[in-house]
């Protein structure tokens, strides 16, 4: 039971509340307790998506500073989740986190300048063929636009498969350069958006979906497992009967095309 306080108000005890009942709560009055009580809960989740994402860094990039990069997501969750929106926190939690990681990762620069060079030129290539061909490249067309075999290719694949983790959370666009959309920002609907931001909105989503539905089938899956389904690398090897490396050279591939689909869609080529 709760106890009476000297300024009248009632002290109850955050067991006795469902989680509905602390989110709506929190949502009044941010009060301390409940969010030491969520940060408590749902910690694990940080190292859950940091565990994720560690897969395929360099090692240069140490598991507890991601980590420790999360924890900021989480606490940025927790301060704006709507639980009146049809989204379970966890979800939302996840992209958060994984967004603060991804920010503070961009922020320090771990990327060696070489791979970032040779991540630009795969990526002009994939927006300029796609552009050209008004369709899907194959690794065959964009090897020999580099100059290379397609054996050489794949190897340059698997050299940048660590920082396509990035670039998902960076092609998300609305209006302007300067002006992107996340996953986070298409999950969180403000209700001070007006009628016109939504229907823009609105549209993003359905081109990014057009997008991914016209990258290759095993492609698709990929980002569906990973992104949607949460597997990690190896986990989607087991489903699709391939090596975990397959599986992170596919995931290269797929983010790298559309990105440049959606970069074509913007610039108005396709």
């Amino acid at each position: 039971m709760g106890k009476v306080l000297g300024n009248n108000l009632t002290e109850y005890s955050l067991e006795e509340k469902t989680e509905e009942e602390l989110w709506q709560e929190y949502r009044q009055n941010h009060d301390p307790r409940i969010r030491e009580t969520f940060i408590k809960q749902y910690a694990p989740l940080v190292k859950y998506v940091a565990g994720k994402l560690a897969v395929g860094m360099p090692h240069n990039v140490e598991f507890d500073d991601l980590v420790g990069f999360g924890v900021f997501g989480l606490l940025d969750a927790i301060d704006k989740f709507d639980p009146d929106k049809n989204v379970k926190f966890k979800t939302y939690a996840v992209t958060r986190i994984r967004g603060a990681i991804f920010d503070e990762l961009r922020s320090i620069d771990w990327v060696p300048r070489s791979v970032r060079q040779k991540t630009r030129e795969v990526d002009e290539a994939v927006g300029a063929l796609e552009a050209q061909l008004g369709r899907t490249a194959t690794d065959q067309e964009i090897a020999n636009s580099l100059g290379m075999d397609e054996s050489e290719y794949l190897k340059t694949m698997m050299k940048i498969s660590g920082t396509s983790i990035l670039s998902l959370n960076d092609v998300w666009f609305s209006g302007d350069e300067n002006d992107k959309v996340s996953i986070g920002d298409s999950i969180e609907s403000p209700s001070s958006l007006n009628p016109d931001v939504i229907v823009e909105k609105n549209e993003i989503r359905r081109v990014i979906v057009e997008a991914i539905e016209e990258l290759p089938d095993k492609e698709k899956k990929i980002l569906v497992l990973y992104y949607y389904e949460d597997l990690t690398l190896k986990e989607i090897g087991q489903v699709l009967e391939v090596t975990e490396s397959r599986v992170s050279q596919l995931h290269t591939k797929a983010i790298l095309r559309l990105r440049a689909k959606l970069t074509n869609i913007r610039k108005g080529i396709m």
